[in-house]
């Protein structure tokens, strides 16, 4: 190489520090004129912007589908990637450099279809796996320890092409893979051909993965005919930047390798012509990370992990200490045996935290530029780091400064995030959602990751803007909402982000849609969604008057159709008791919602005697709360309920509903206990079994010590020691117990 057709071909190992060594010094030596790199060929404007000063490896390429789904295709870089010093090399030098590889747009359109038909395609081992077989050692041990410690030029160059031929030949990739190599081999071998018609063979590179060196060699070039037939599918590109994390291969990026920051060493080693360079540097670093710490870690013990190491080295006949022989020092030497004590330093020191940066500017979509303009006003750009930071905000005014902006920072900063949050996009995470004392505080985690910037490009066609993108997901919630919990749970949302035309869409939309066929538990959910963002609308700077005459509206719809509701078997009406506190505590939080239309439908369900005994005593506990019952009237009923006329199951049932809400009052009527006491006297053992299973349950609610109040009751009544009776109370229900608890509800207790 290179032969009387062919130009210098390269072979390397995407994120091989020792391949991207040798390929800077192989183009130093050759000085071509034109410098040809595996890589999509229709971004090749992306290299102007890959050679700022500005632009901080680790970083990548991602190309996107301009269709829905959205289709992705990432080429990360790091430092050391060859690919990206090969660029800088031609940048430098003032030289000729292109991408020869398949444009994104193919490669979007043959990964698409070949996740169709390789669905149900089983593949035994990859590759790398019979590789591993082969040699008898984890792949990349091996390749690190025959590669890249190898200075020798001729040897590494030599050696890596007899790699990939024997990659090609282990393959046993599915038919579709194979297929796709193919086709990438044909087209790059054409994209050669037209570079050799502008620069001799002698003054041009290509450099490739080692796997495609050989089948670039024997292939024959796709013709224009051929290259105007494959598929393609619309797409836009980007640069992001990227991580360590993510770019090494315990986060499923099969290109990758385990430790980036220790192969960023190993780079640093080869470029400061100190071999022992990496070894030294992460021994010592295994060291201060235990002593930052808490750890114990002395110089007698890196002093021996290094000894260590180079003893490993020796006898597998390396060059210098592998990240395995180095692993196995700090192990004994500093983790004293054991890896766990030095698991955290080897993660931090292995795989860093390290995230690259980009020059404001770079080709990116108009919602990332809106993003990455945002969180700088918003002054959250520090926080996009790898480690999680808590953000408290005071949504209130801050009148201790002078502009409007900076006194409503933190709000700006809720309506940011919470538009995040809609998108999809996971940068911040609310700790807590509906804060019932403290409307204006809200507390987020906030940490980076790349694939927020991913989920970020992948929102790029809702909209162009944050906001715009947030109304378009609203907008496609509310198309699609078939009944008014989803309408509800819009108009919750957007009035935390913020976005006052969605709330208008959304309450229009609400309004129109048939509220006869709403149920009970659907219009409390509303009512209670809505009735907060009127508590809370002022924090927010919302215009919530319009939400008046919805909520008025709904409630009265709720009071017409509760009785008839109430209906129903125990099942129901737990799910419905819920729905009913939600629309007493609407009716408390605003005085526009009419008070005596309540109470009215309150006492109406507390005495009537055809529907759950349950809800009846749930409806009665509202109004003893709110002082609706006078105690003669609440000695009435719970005579006429816990009578030995009632069956035992529905006395007991209508029991449970009533300790259901405010169980002080419950507990500070000792006429009650009374009541319930001659009650349970009254009960033969069959019907003792039925009450049994819905008092028990009224029971387990109550906390230990409203139980020890009920004992002391329940003792003066029967004449015995409270703290016996106490005892017994306190007797804790399992959750498994109390799931067969509620699971009894039909049981047949006749067959006992």
């Amino acid at each position: 190489m290179p032969s009387q057709n062919m130009p210098h071909l390269f072979g390397i190992r995407h994120l091989s520090p020792c391949g991207a060594y040798h390929l800077v010094k192989f183009l130093d030596s050759t000085d071509p004129d034109m410098v040809l790199i595996e890589g999509p060929s229709d971004l090749n404007h992306m290299m102007k912007d890959m050679c700022s000063p500005e632009t901080k490896p680790p970083f990548a390429i991602m190309a996107y589908s301009q269709t829905v789904p959205i289709q992705t295709i990432i080429y990360p870089m790091a430092v050391y990637s060859p690919e990206y010093q090969a660029v800088l090399w031609a940048y430098r030098h003032k030289k000729q450099c292109r991408f020869i590889d398949l444009p994104s747009g193919v490669f979007l359109a043959i990964s698409e279809e070949r996740g169709k038909d390789e669905a149900d395609e089983h593949r035994e081992k990859s590759v790398y796996q019979l590789m591993e077989e082969q040699l008898g050692e984890e792949q990349e041990v091996w390749w690190e320890r025959h590669f890249e410690h190898n200075t020798a030029d001729d040897a590494y160059r030599t050696g890596v092409y007899e790699y990939g031929k024997q990659l090609r030949d282990l393959d046993d990739s599915s038919k579709y893979h194979y297929a796709e190599n193919m086709i990438r081999e044909c087209f790059m071998k054409a994209q050669i051909e037209t570079a050799l018609s502008e620069v001799p063979a002698e003054k041009t590179v290509v450099i490739t993965g080692s796997y495609h060196t050989e089948g670039i060699k024997q292939c024959t070039a796709l013709t224009d005919d051929e290259i105007k037939k494959l598929p393609s599918i619309p797409s836009k590109s980007t640069l992001m930047p990227y991580s360590y994390y993510r770019l090494s291969s315990r986060s499923g990026y099969g290109a990758g390798n385990k430790a980036p920051q220790y192969y960023e060493l190993v780079w640093n080693s080869l470029n400061n012509n100190e071999p022992e360079y990496a070894m030294y540097n992460y021994i010592s670093a295994i060291a201060d990370y235990q002593r930052k710490n808490g750890g114990i870690t002395s110089s007698a013990e890196v002093m021996e992990a290094v000894r260590l190491a180079k003893t490993l080295a020796k006898m597998k006949e390396s060059l210098v200490p592998t990240l395995a022989d180095l692993r196995d020092s700090v192990v004994t030497c500093i983790g004293h045996g054991h890896f766990s004590e030095i698991a955290r330093a080897a993660a931090f020191n292995e795989i860093g935290r390290k995230i690259g940066s980009l020059p404001e500017g770079v080709s990116r979509t108009a919602l990332q530029e809106d993003f990455y303009g945002q969180i700088k006003l918003l002054k959250l750009d520090k926080y996009r780091t790898l480690e999680s930071h808590t953000l408290e905000l005071d949504l209130r005014e801050n009148m201790r400064v002078k502009s409007e902006k900076s006194a409503f920072l933190d709000l700006e900063r809720s309506f940011f995030l919470y538009r995040l949050f809609v998108l999809g996009i996971d940068f911040a995470v609310n700790q807590h959602k509906k804060q019932d004392k403290a409307t204006w505080s809200e507390v987020w985690n906030l940490s980076w990751t790349p694939e927020a910037e991913i989920q970020i490009v992948e929102a790029a066609l809702k909209g162009d803007t944050v906001e715009l993108a947030a109304a378009f997901v609203f907008n496609e919630r509310l198309e699609t909402s078939k009944n008014i919990d989803d309408v509800s749970a819009v108009i919750e949302l957007a009035c935390l982000c913020g976005m006052e035309k969605t709330v208008r869409s959304a309450v229009n939309v609400l309004q129109g849609i048939a509220i006869d066929t709403a149920s009970v538990v659907e219009i409390g959910n509303t009512v209670d969604n809505m009735s907060s963002s009127v508590k809370y609308g002022s924090i927010r700077k919302l215009d919530t008057d319009q939400f008046i005459p919805v909520i008025c509206q709904m409630f009265y719809r709720g009071c017409v159709i509760l009785p008839q509701s109430c209906k129903c078997d125990n099942n129901a009406a737990r799910e419905l008791i819920p729905a009913i506190a939600r629309l007493n505590q609407a009716e408390i939080d605003n005085d526009f919602i009419e008070h005596d239309e309540w109470i009215k439908v309150m006492n109406e369900i507390s005495q009537r005697d055809d529907i759950n005994t349950m809800a009846s005593g749930f409806a009665t506990a509202i109004l003893l709360e709110r002082g609706e019952i006078s105690s003669e009237k609440l000695a009435a009923e719970v005579q006429r309920r816990l009578s030995k006329g009632i069956p035992a199951d529905l006395g007991a049932s209508w029991f449970e509903g009533l300790s259901m809400k405010n169980r002080y009052a419950l507990i500070t009527r000792l006429s009650l206990w009374e009541k319930l006491s001659e009650y349970i006297d009254t009960l033969d053992d069959e019907e003792f079994k039925r009450a049994l299973v819905f008092l028990r349950r009224a029971f387990s609610v109550f906390s230990p010590n409203e139980k020890d109040e009920i004992a002391e009751n329940l003792g003066e009544i029967w004449g015995v020691n409270a703290a016996q009776v106490s005892e017994v109370l306190n007797d804790t229900v399992s959750e498994e117990q109390q799931e067969m608890l509620d699971s009894l509800d039909d049981f047949d207790f006749g067959d006992l």
